[in-house]
């Protein structure tokens, strides 16, 4: 499986449309968690993030929505900010246009309902592959699209923990952008990873910020 844990400068000059990370004077990490809400995996995140009085966005897939909609809206009680990650985790890339942009809206159209808001959410796309005329639709849309600068790699369950750890404490800086998953599959580096990137963080005066 390969992955960058730091995206290339490059690769974010080819896509200024997209918000790799954040302009920021100030010592500001914005954590981020894709493909839940899980139960007890969200959950664990929730007081984690509480317990270093962390804020955080949540890119949510829309059947999990469904499936765990008090969860969804405790997220929100605790006063994160919630992302749309597809309705079905699809990849554009593999995905017609009609498909794709219908899967985003219906995970829309169920994220309102259930947090009864109006405006669009923020959006990143599964596996971070969509195509310029799906991302041009969505933009017209009214969504952000939301990338990232650093990858945890807590989805690769060959990845040792420990390695996830040190990649992510030597790529991020202020203003980044850091993905991390609350999903039955990353939780045993998420579970390791975070509560020690955290108290390191912390320790560093770094504040911890919703988009």
């Amino acid at each position: 499986m390969f992955y960058l844990f730091k995206t290339l400068q490059l690769v974010q000059k080819i896509f200024p449309s997209y918000v790799w990370k954040k302009e920021t004077k100030s010592k500001t990490i914005y954590l981020t968690f894709d493909d839940g809400p899980t139960p007890e995996v969200t959950d664990w995140v929730l007081k984690t993030l509480e317990k270093y009085n962390a804020k955080a966005t949540f890119f949510c897939i829309g059947k999990n929505v469904v499936e765990n909609p008090e969860l969804v809206k405790s997220i929100v009680q605790k006063g994160h900010t919630i992302g749309n990650h597809t309705y079905s985790h699809l990849n554009g890339w593999r995905t017609s246009f009609k498909t794709y942009t219908a899967d985003v809206l219906k995970a829309q159209t169920k994220l309102k309902s259930i947090l009864r808001i109006d405006d669009p959410l923020f959006f990143r796309p599964a596996y971070g592959k969509i195509t310029n005329k799906q991302a041009a639709f969505l933009q017209k849309e009214g969504f952000t699209i939301l990338m990232w600068d650093v990858l945890s790699g807590d989805f690769d369950v060959n990845l040792v923990p420990e390695k996830s750890l040190k990649k992510v404490l030597k790529h991020v800086e202020s203003g980044s952008i850091i993905v991390f998953h609350d999903s039955v599959k990353a939780k045993n580096i998420l579970q390791y990873v975070l509560p020690k990137a955290l108290a390191h963080w912390k320790k560093e005066a770094y504040e911890f910020l919703a988009l």
